[in-house]
């Protein structure tokens, strides 16, 4: 029991210190972003930036939230294995949240925390390892980021990777029988699938589904998913609002860059809140996105661009449901958040 209450804290300690150095990143590339898109027009591809200026400010914030998994897996490596695991875990986690392998494969921030917490384990093992010292000074710096990168990363391509692709495509199957059967389902499914790993393959899957089906001129799903993306992060920014006992400083200012990242669509603003306490708020995430998904299929909500959040609000039919949609997904979260989630001691606030 100890030893299990020992790994359960290493590998909270791990997270929590994944975070604090992937903060920075999502600060930078969220502003920035969120700044660059504010000042563009809504077009057949999303948000279009016209100004050289903002474009050269969105391609810095895109270069900030590229960082952000690898740093978030890297520094979860090092909690655990110190310095070697850093360099090992931050390629694998770019692998992670990057298409790879013969099915063009990602996992997203899950996939990026998982790779983290094996390489870290794998270079801790590595360590421990007898060897003579000549062999012993090039450790660290040569055989162990080779060997970790090499082993973990081909046991993801070729282990992991397959049968999440495999998933995905039933996923895309499955989505398109519903297509025109219930709504009130289908947003639902939509919904959850964009909040539960916030830019990972299953919200990739549901991206690729609405936008196939916007190909036919069909933009209800669409709708549903673009009420979705915006929920995570602006329920994680009213919360640490509303219930700032429940929140650290480092937390609550987290939360005025994650509400930014929601008026824009961007998913990922919540991600950091998710590693920290996953099992709080991913479900609360994923049930306020899914009604904001299923409100929005009922009231035939159309997004007419592969964008989300209110920002793109003149390019929406059913405005007002769109708006409301959000609004109540984003209120069943917070509601979730308030009454799951514990008030911090003193010393941690």
């Amino acid at each position: 029991m100890k030893q299990e209450n020992k790994v359960f804290k290493d590998l909270q300690k791990a997270f929590n210190t994944g975070v604090s150095y992937m903060l920075p990143s999502v600060v930078v590339g969220g502003v920035f972003i969120a700044l660059a898109l504010s000042t563009g027009n809504a077009g057949d591809g999303g948000m279009e930036v016209t100004s050289q200026f903002m474009q050269n400010l969105l391609d810095l914030g895109i270069a900030g939230f590229s960082m952000m998994i690898p740093i978030l897996s890297g520094y979860i490596a090092y909690s655990i294995a110190g310095k070697p695991g850093i360099a090992p875990a931050m390629i694998l986690g770019y692998v992670a949240n990057n298409p790879i392998g013969e099915g063009q494969v990602k996992t997203g921030f899950l996939g990026a925390m998982l790779l983290g917490v094996v390489a870290g384990y794998f270079v801790k093992w590595c360590k421990t390892w007898k060897v003579n010292n000549t062999i012993r000074t090039i450790m660290p710096i040569l055989i162990v980021p080779v060997l970790t990168t090499f082993v973990l990363g081909m046991f993801y391509i070729y282990i992991i990777s397959a049968p999440i692709g495999a998933a995905m495509d039933w996923l895309v199957a499955t989505l398109g029988e519903l297509q025109g059967g219930s709504a009130i389902v289908l947003g639902l499914i939509i919904g959850a699938m964009t909040a539960i790993d916030m830019g990972g393959p299953i919200n990739k899957t549901a991206t690729a589904f609405t936008l196939a089906l916007m190909a036919e001129g069909v933009y209800a799903p669409n709708g549903a998913h673009r009420i979705a993306v915006a929920i995570p992060p602006l329920a994680m920014a009213i919360s640490t609002l509303i219930d700032r006992k429940k929140y650290n400083q480092e937390d609550r200012d987290l939360g005025m860059s994650a509400l930014f990242m929601g008026l824009i669509g961007i998913t990922e603003g919540a991600i950091p809140f998710a590693v920290k306490d996953m099992k709080r708020v991913l479900p609360a995430i994923i049930v306020g996105s899914a009604v904001g998904g299923a409100l929005g299929m009922m009231n035939n909500v159309e997004a007419l661009v592969p964008h989300g959040g209110l920002i793109i609000l003149p390019v929406v039919n059913g405005k007002l449901w769109y708006v409301i949609a959000m609004f109540i997904g984003t209120f069943v979260s917070v509601a979730m958040l308030h009454f799951t989630k514990p008030n911090l001691d003193e010393s941690e606030l």
